[in-house]
């Protein structure tokens, strides 16, 4: 299958494979260290025991969860996926039949909407004082406890008006509110309703509350790094992921966005340039570099020699379908085809172990370094001693870069405490959604797909986990400018053609789409909402 994607300087149009196409989502992160009970930011993470744990699992794992690792999958079929070494099923669909089903199974302490029924009928008649025989509040009040009942009965109504609302926002904050608090009751009989109100083939929000209660119930299990990780280098096989990635590339503008506008600060910084050498801090298919250097073929006086460092975690040879060096055979191979010299280096190492040795530095070239959707998964001060998120921004400052880009998330999970961050994650995450809604019908067969292996990990993870096995901490660009400043880099306005270029991509998407310019950063966003920022800087 061939895809056209439009020439990010030009406006040409090449012809590329559909694994040539990448998505920011599948940038790999560091190894994961095994899981922290305390938070870094704060927040009274919530421990707890196996038998614990154990009430949300079904029977036939629940016996094997201690000595084995999770292989989650999601089945967009509406069945359990049955797999090998589950420490903790992500039974999303809970029949075929159920199009309403969220990520628990069915053994819940409470096990269904009956008990929650009874439960509540009980504290309705110790409210309107009707005598019962499960609940005599003559002899609770003898012992001294009438008050306690009576704040129960109270926090039971109030939870009883949430469900009869039916908001799935307010329901899934409670629910949260409930786990952090480590009130374990509350928190059951909240997953046992939401289940029946949130879709993975629904509105945006009922399929973003799918993948919001599945980070919440893998937070209850301490499964969040398990889950991660399986849906990141386990499912689906690498040419399926390839398409999944790049049917979102296709269908968002936000990834065509960050790459073109960091080719266009590349470009305009690199213009006068013969020898340029391009550091990609995370490469992974290569497929931004194919439209600058078919712009820079056409560069009047002739193009420049082009050498690109590419650095790789080595997982993420999974998606690939192999290492770095087809990568440098694929660029290599349209550099000839343009008749530009090129070099290809690899460094197949994460971003945590780059060192300058590394970089192959040579005298005489004019060096850009990339940053696009890679640096919020380097830890930083909150959570290690060795702050790499700050190390690599003075690594490359020492190298005296012509430009340095950056293209990130423009949202705060990195050190907010849990329930900020789990508003910050419904608000970001539901302005995409929307805008995938638009894009793709719900009833397309893919789609479901697309959302849960390109978007549901990250949301699973920035929800679920605490410390080193959270890797994806997004920071709003205010935090960026601080620390390119205090690395010693001036911010460099993109271009005005940039600007255009970019603009012209927006006209052929919705018109919710938004772009906005402000002290030379870029943003584009949904609506009233923010959702990729791009910038350039120099030394």
């Amino acid at each position: 299958m061939q895809t056209s994607q439009k020439d990010k300087i030009t406006g040409k149009c090449i012809d590329l494979p559909v694994q040539e196409l990448e998505s920011y989502c599948w940038r790999p992160n560091q190894s994961l260290e095994p899981y922290q009970s305390g938070s870094d930011d704060g927040s009274n993470s919530v421990q707890h025991s196996v038998p614990n744990l154990e009430r949300y699992c079904t029977l036939d794992s629940s016996s094997s969860m201690q000595n084995s690792s999770s292989t989650a999958s999601f089945s967009p079929d509406g069945s359990p996926v049955s797999q090998q070494n589950y420490t903790y099923p992500l039974d999303l669909y809970h029949s075929p039949e159920n199009s309403c089903a969220s990520p628990i199974s069915g053994s819940c302490v409470i096990d269904n909407e009956n008990d929650l029924g009874l439960m509540i009928r009980q504290l309705e008649t110790a409210m309107l004082g009707i005598d019962s025989g499960d609940l005599d509040l003559h002899a609770i009040a003898a012992s001294g406890r009438a008050t306690e009942v009576s704040v129960e009965a109270e926090r039971w109504k109030y939870m009883k008006e949430m469900i009869t609302r039916g908001d799935l926002k307010e329901l899934l904050c409670a629910c949260a509110k409930a786990i952090e608090s480590n009130d374990m009751y509350m928190a059951d009989c909240l997953i046992v309703q939401l289940r029946q109100m949130v879709s993975v083939s629904g509105e945006p929000m009922q399929r973003l509350g799918a993948y919001m209660l599945e980070g919440l119930v893998a937070r209850l299990a301490s499964s969040g790094s398990s889950i991660y990780k399986a849906l990141r280098c386990k499912e689906p096989a690498s040419p399926e992921l390839l398409s999944y990635m790049h049917i979102l590339y296709e269908i968002c503008p936000y990834f065509k966005f960050g790459y073109m506008s960091a080719n266009g600060a590349i470009a305009e910084a690199m213009k006068e340039e013969s020898r340029i050498h391009i550091i990609d801090f995370q490469i992974a298919q290569g497929s931004q570099w194919l439209t600058l250097i078919n712009a820079l073929a056409g560069r009047p006086g002739g193009p420049p020699s082009i050498r690109i460092t590419g650095i790789d975690d080595p997982t993420s040879a999974f998606a690939r379908g192999g290492g770095l060096e087809i990568v440098g055979q694929r660029l290599r191979k349209l550099a000839e085809s343009c008749k530009v010299r090129f070099e290809f280096h690899a460094a197949a190492i994460s971003g945590t172990e780059v060192q300058l040795e590394n970089l192959g530095i040579q005298p005489g070239e004019a060096i850009a370094v990339n940053f696009a959707m890679m640096l919020h998964h380097m830890p930083d001060e909150s959570v290690d001693t060795q702050n790499h998120r700050d190390r690599l921004l003075r690594l490359a400052k020492s190298l005296s870069p012509k430009v340095v880009t950056l293209v990130e998330q423009e949202a705060n999970t990195n050190t907010a405490p849990f329930i900020p961050r789990f508003l910050e994650t419904m608000g970001y995450f539901s302005s995409i959604f929307e805008s995938i809604d638009v894009s793709l019908p719900r009833e397309h067969k893919e789609r479901i797909n697309v959302e849960q292996h390109c978007l549901a990990r990250e949301i699973v993870n920035i929800i679920a986990c605490e410390g080193q096995e959270r890797v994806e901490r997004y920071e709003p660009f205010g935090k960026w400018r601080s620390r390119f400043i205090m690395a010693g880099f001036t911010p460099s306005p993109l271009s005005p053609f940039v600007n255009a270029t970019i603009k012209t991509l927006l006209q052929s998407y919705c018109d919710k789409y938004t772009l906005e310019e402000r002290d030379g950063v870029l943003y584009l966003g949904w609506m009233d909402r923010a959702i990729i920022a791009s910038c350039a800087w120099r030394c």
